[in-house]
């Protein structure tokens, strides 16, 4: 997939929550009593409370939230992942 067509499918004024929550995700990383298994949840939670704030109750909120929190998700674990990747290559 095009990361045209995954940032066609966020609302351009939501990019902000989107980088709200990657900094939230590593910050509650860096927290040992936070579990890394429940990063996800929060994530998500805190993205759906900023959309709806932002853009008002309904279903596209929800989506919208929802697609946030998981392209926060996704863009760190892809950072991560490439980062891991080129520090194994010799």
């Amino acid at each position: 997939m095009d990361w045209n067509a995954i940032f066609q499918m966020i609302d351009p004024k939501l990019l902000i929550v989107v980088a709200v929550c990657w900094v939230l995700g590593f910050l509650f990383k860096q927290t040992p009593r936070v579990p890394n298994w429940s990063i996800v949840y929060i994530v998500t939670a805190v993205a759906l409370g900023l959309t709806v704030w932002l853009i008002g109750w309904g279903p596209e909120a929800v989506i919208q939230g929802i697609l946030a929190g998981a392209f926060a998700v996704f863009g760190h674990q892809l950072v991560k992942q490439v980062s891991e990747r080129a520090g194994t290559d010799d």
